[in-house]
Order: C-alpha cells, then sequence, then structure tokens
C-alpha cells in the first residue's frame, strides 16, 4: 500500500493496552485518509447513544496517504471524534510535523477510546507504543508540556497535548501541537474528549520511509508547484493570514461587537491589529509546517509593558478578528498575550473570541453585571477584561466556567433573551468571516458538518478570487445569489478531499488545483483515478458525515444561521446591505444533493456512492 504505513493503532485506556490493525485497502480507496477514514471509523463505531465525553467516545488521529512524502504542504493530519461541545461530528485540522512523526513511525491513525484509571501520555516510536503515567505534567500548560515530554522521550519528537482547559473538559479546549509553534487543532472541543480520558499527550517520532509508487514523477511535480507556491505565496510568507484582516474589515467581513449592526467602519482599529503592524512591531521570524515552502506562522516576542514576556506563535487573521475586531480590542500586544494564553491553556481562540463578545454584549445590556464578572469591566474594547476573561475560560473559574461551555449553553443558562446574541451553527461558534459579504458562504456554514466553520468548504473563497477550471469554476461574485448552493456542495466536496489526502487548503492561492490532488495520489499511491472519481470520493465523504449526524438528530430544522446574520444589514460606509436569502440557496443545495426536503440523504444518491 504505497503511500501508507498500512497500520492503525488501537489504544484501550480503559485496560491501558494497544494493538496494531492492518489498514483495509478497500476503505483507502473509498475514503482515502485523514477524515475521511476517521468518520468512517466513527460512522461504524459509534450510536445515537454516544457520550461525547463517555469512554465509549473515540477520538481518531488520521494522518492521509501524502503525509510523509514529498508533496507540498502535506504534512496535515485531522482530528475526528463526537464533539463534546456540539454533541454531533466533530473534526479539527492541523498542521506542523506530528503526522510527519506518526507515519514515520508507522501508523497511518490512532483510535483511542476508554478511560485511563490515571493521567497518562503515549509514547509512540518506530512501531512500538508506551502507555506511561502523566501525572507529574498534570496541571501543566502546553508550552511546558512539550518541553518535558521531549526531554524524557527524544529531543526530535513531536508533542500533541492538552493543556489545563482539556484536562477540566472546557467544552472549548483544543489539541495543540509543536510546542510554542502552536499548531492549533482548535475546533469542537476535542481537547476536551482528550480529557475526559485522562490522556494528556500524545509523543511521536519515527525513522521509517513512506513508498511512493512514482517517485521521480512526484519530486518533478513536487518541484514545479513548490516554485509556484514560493512565487504566489509572497505575501502569505512575509504577512501570515494576518495579512486579511484589513481588506476584510473594508467589505464587512471581519465581526464587529458580536456581529451586530453597526452604522460604522472600523478600519484604523484593523490597521492596528494588521499583518504589517506586527511584522513592523512585535514579529520576530516566521515558521514552516514541516514541507512546506509558505510559512505562514508568525513568531512574536515582547519584552517591555504589560504583556512582556509573550514570546512564540503570534496571532494569526481568526485569532486577530475574534479577539479583536469581535471585541473591539485593537492592541495587538493584547492580543497578543491572549493568544499565547490560549496556546498554553489549550482552547480555541475562534469561539474563545465569540463567548468573550457574547459576554460583552449581555454586559451592555444588564444581563450579566460587573459582579456576575468577577469585577471585570466587560465593556467593549476593554483589553484588561479580553486577557483575564481567557484566564478564567481556561481555568474554569468564576463565569468562564459557564462561557467554557459555549454560547448555546452560556445563553441557555442566562437566558433574558440571551439566545439572540449567542451566534452559533449546530453549537460551534461562527468563525471570523461574515455570510452577508458572501451568501455563499451562508448556506455554506448552515450545511457544515461541524457546524459554523470557513475551512469546510472555503466556499466565500471560490466567490471571490479562486478559480477551478476542472469544475468550469470561475468567480462569480459574492452576492449572486443563483448558483450558490450548487457552489457550496462543490467546494465542500473539494474540501473533504483536501482533509483526507490531507492537504493545507492555503495551497490553492499558490496554484493547486484538482488535476494535481489526481496526479499527486497516483504518483504516490499507484492507483490510475480521474478527477471526476476523485470529486465523487469527496462526495462520498461528506454524506457519510451527514448520515453520522442525522443519526445524532440533526435535520433541514439544524441548517440554519443565527436570526442576526439574516436580518440585520451592515450598512457601514463600503459595506453592501446584504442579507443572504438562505432559503432559496438552501433549496438548490437539497436538490444538487439530491437529498430530502429534511436533510436527508436519499438513497439514490447512497446508492450511487457505495454508502
Amino acid at each position: 500500500m504505497r503511500g501508507y504505513a498500512g497500520q492503525i493503532l488501537r489504544v484501550n485506556l480503559t485496560q491501558e493496552e494497544s494493538h496494531q490493525v492492518p489498514l483495509a485497502e478497500d476503505k483507502t480507496k473509498k475514503f482515502l485518509g485523514g477524515t475521511g477514514l476517521a468518520a468512517k471509523f466513527l460512522y461504524d463505531e459509534t450510536d445515537a447513544h454516544t457520550d461525547p465525553l463517555g469512554p465509549e467516545n473515540l477520538l481518531v488521529f488520521m494522518s492521509g496517504p501524502f503525509a510523509g512524502t514529498s508533496v507540498p504542504t502535506s504534512c496535515r493530519h485531522q482530528i475526528v471524534s463526537v464533539s463534546p461541545l456540539t454533541g454531533i461530528f466533530g473534526e479539527s485540522d492541523v498542521g506542523g510535523s506530528w503526522a510527519h512523526q506518526l507515519k514515520r513511525a508507522g501508523f497511518d491513525g490512532i483510535i483511542i477510546q476508554g478511560k485511563a484509571k490515571r493521567p497518562v501520555y503515549l509514547w509512540i516510536t518506530n512501531g512500538k507504543v508506551e502507555i506511561r503515567g502523566a501525572s507529574h505534567i498534570w496541571g501543566k500548560d502546553t508550552y511546558e508540556v512539550d518541553s518535558i515530554l521531549r526531554e524524557e522521550t527524544h529531543e526530535k519528537a513531536t508533542v500533541a497535548s492538552i493543556g489545563p482547559a482539556g484536562e477540566k473538559m472546557v467544552r472549548l479546549a483544543s489539541i495543540v501541537h509543536d510546542g510554542t509553534d502552536a499548531r492549533i487543532a482548535g475546533r469542537c472541543g476535542l481537547g476536551a474528549v482528550m480529557g475526559s480520558k485522562n490522556l494528556k499527550a500524545i509523543v511521536a517520532l519515527g525513522k521509517g520511509k513512506i513508498e511512493v509508487d512514482a517517485p521521480d514523477k512526484l519530486r518533478d511535480s513536487a518541484r514545479e508547484m513548490n516554485s509556484s507556491l514560493q512565487k504566489n505565496m509572497e505575501s502569505m510568507t512575509k504577512y501570515g493570514t494576518s495579512r486579511r484582516i484589513v481588506p476584510s474589515e473594508l467589505i464587512g467581513d471581519t465581526p464587529l461587537e458580536n456581529w451586530k449592526h453597526v452604522p460604522y467602519r472600523w478600519e484604523q482599529g484593523a490597521q492596528n491589529i494588521s499583518g504589517p503592524r506586527m511584522a513592523e512591531t512585535i514579529l520576530t521570524g516566521s515558521y514552516h509546517c514541516r514541507g512546506c515552502v509558505i510559512g505562514c506562522g508568525r513568531r512574536v516576542r515582547i519584552t517591555s509593558g504589560p504583556y512582556a514576556g509573550v514570546e512564540g506563535g503570534g496571532p494569526e487573521y481568526e485569532t486577530l478578528a475574534m479577539l479583536g475586531g469581535s471585541l473591539l480590542v485593537d492592541n495587538l500586544e493584547a492580543i497578543a498575550m491572549a493568544n499565547e494564553l490560549c496556546n498554553r491553556y489549550g482552547i480555541d481562540t475562534i469561539s474563545t473570541g465569540a463567548v468573550i463578545a457574547f459576554a460583552m454584549e449581555a454586559y451592555e445590556k444588564g444581563i450579566i453585571t460587573r459582579q456576575d464578572a468577577g469585577g471585570l469591566d466587560l465593556s467593549w474594547g476593554k483589553e484588561d477584561a479580553l486577557v483575564e476573561m481567557v484566564r478564567m475560560i481556561g481555568e474554569a473559574r468564576g463565569i468562564g466556567a459557564l462561557l467554557g461551555q459555549g454560547v448555546r449553553r452560556a445563553a441557555e443558562e442566562i437566558g433574558h433573551n440571551s439566545v439572540e446574541f449567542a451566534l452559533h451553527v449546530k453549537g460551534l461558534e461562527m468563525p471570523a468571516h461574515d455570510p452577508r459579504a458572501f451568501n455563499g458562504l451562508a448556506v455554506m456554514y448552515a450545511t457544515s458538518s461541524r457546524g459554523a466553520h470557513h475551512t469546510s468548504g472555503q466556499t466565500h473563497v471560490y466567490e471571490s478570487r479562486l478559480s477551478m477550471p476542472e469544475i468550469n469554476h470561475t468567480p462569480p461574485g459574492p452576492l449572486v445569489v443563483e448558483g450558490k448552493g450548487i457552489l457550496a456542495a462543490k467546494t465542500q466536496n473539494i474540501m473533504n478531499l483536501f482533509d483526507s489526502l490531507k492537504l493545507c487548503k492555503f495551497s490553492q492561492f499558490g496554484g493547486v488545483r484538482l488535476t494535481h490532488l489526481k496526479n499527486w495520489y497516483t504518483y504516490v499511491t499507484g492507483n490510475e483515478t480521474t478527477v471526476e472519481e476523485m470529486l465523487t470520493t469527496g462526495e462520498r465523504i461528506f454524506n457519510l458525515k451527514r448520515l453520522i449526524n442525522n443519526r445524532l438528530g440533526i435535520s433541514r430544522k439544524d441548517d440554519t444561521l443565527p436570526a442576526r446574520l439574516l436580518t440585520l444589514r451592515r450598512e457601514a460606509e463600503g459595506m453592501s446591505p446584504n442579507l443572504p436569502p438562505l432559503g432559496e440557496m438552501l433549496a438548490e443545495y437539497y436538490e444538487h444533493r439530491k437529498w430530502t426536503e429534511d436533510g436527508i440523504p436519499s438513497s439514490q444518491i447512497l446508492e450511487k456512492l457505495g454508502l
């Protein structure tokens, strides 16, 4: 099985035992790897009664066939489980170097179930696994854990760990990789699943090699694409994703004041926290995921002032927008501090920004008092409140214990109509892209398998600037309505290919197209395929996730957006006062998907897809 290590590691923490099972070739041909294979295991081994924080839930780490090869931007893996935040299919995508080390250690993925009687960590190297005690690192933050465990195992090992938030089963908890470089599996609260199993970390190191079918063809193609990526992604290399803050604010894509209708621009605020401002002030360098020539990671350092001591991975666009724009905090150093605290505690910066924005609006409306907030002034723009609220959420302390359960649960507890400004889709807080600025994004959010997440389809990018000749697509413009339901379905299928083969989606901006995916898959595995067949595979994987969600109670009633995003226009200068006509686009989407009017895949499409 070229391109694969050929083994899955199964770990039962209740029994504190592990064993290896061969990776079935028929599954790799139907589901590839990454999110596809992980979803298949989740479908087969969980049911409608699975408790996300119970020992019966699976936590699946899965690489793809491209990891460990020379395919550009391919050192990524997917983590999949039933989400404790949403109660439905949960996944998070992450880069760094961990997938490379796991594959070289002899495993394509790890399936974890049960609950250890004591805190433990896994040490995986060259086909072997040890379940080691972790009481000495329980309570420590992810940066500390990385340093300690690499000293205990090997200095070149890669660590995936949870922080104190995951241990306390905060439902916003993330899984942090690569130490201070902080490559984060942030969404869906999967760090809480890890904590529920008393699993503090997974450390991987390997020396094996992944065989490919056509090494010369792969090498030549990779060199050509790397040259294209370096040329086309110069701005990303220079400024990272933070380069998007200013242009996103300009078109009304960046949230302000918890996605309110605000009659003003935040132009100066966006400039204050932008990529160029970071480069002028706190930026010390960049870092790369293994095998990537782009290097979008930011390294920052603050040496003086109230936030002195910050050093490591810096904030990216989503973090800057959610901890900055959505809260009206325009102090870059304060955001960098909050970002580092999120990384150390192990909490998702997107959801953390969302729940703090929710709290600030509740404070503004008098629903939360200063006493409720532990004495904090939660007014918009208060940077000290931002930093302290991150600490409270990470430590599950005071009102932070409630906010750490996500906006849906917080609103249910607080009441007073706070549900009206608790913005989420299927329980997952909104990322920092406004569907009022991109109609296709609206239907993509509404139907995403994990709830609101921009990379589940990246439809907004295809609407505005990305072409894909293999599907005869050129950008129609963000506010066009006709065809957006179909476009959302197609881009979701494409993103499921990226998440199963395991490629960075940023590579699309550098020139990667479906033909490259097809060719690389053949060069790596030796399996001949077509673009059409690959798109069918992406469609199969997406529908499998929908079946998981249908089993967990999801139907058309859940395929919607918060009312605020469907009824309140943004009318500041330069912004279009658009409201997405979700119903019209959703009907088109269902028809294209061949789902029933209740949002369930029809027997016709399931038969076609071999499901």
